[in-house]
């Protein structure tokens, strides 16, 4: 088992950064790949980045591309998402996943491993 636990959201105008944190425990942290995704009411939960388990490969959604970046401190066995240059459409809970695939997965029905999710809101 993994447990996810994800922190550092909160509300913030547009144009301004938050970085996320999300902390693992129950499985060696560079085992897993991980990610970053997010869900408005209404909609299905949707990508947002993720990087690989040996940190090789990082992905990211098209809208984030420029403005989001993950990365991990694995000693620390804590996952980041810096989000840079916000958007009111940024607006959501966002989570952290986990996977023992080897491989980035969009989808979010493959991911294994689920934080309680935090709640990202910019204002306008």
């Amino acid at each position: 088992q993994v447990q996810l636990v994800e922190s550092g959201g909160g509300l913030v105008q547009a144009g301004g950064s938050l970085r996320l944190s999300c902390v693992a425990s129950g499985r060696t942290f560079g085992t897993l790949t991980m990610g970053w995704f997010r869900q408005t009411p209404g909609k299905e939960r949707e990508f947002v980045a993720a990087i690989r388990w040996d940190g090789g490969r990082m992905d990211y959604a098209d809208s984030v591309k420029g403005r989001f970046t993950i990365y991990a401190n694995y000693p620390e066995n804590t996952l980041y998402l810096q989000m840079n240059s916000l958007l009111p459409e940024d607006t959501a809970v966002y989570y952290c996943a986990a996977t023992a695939w080897g491989i980035i997965l969009y989808d979010a029905a493959r991911w294994r491993y689920w934080g309680q999710g935090t709640q990202v809101t910019v204002s306008s």
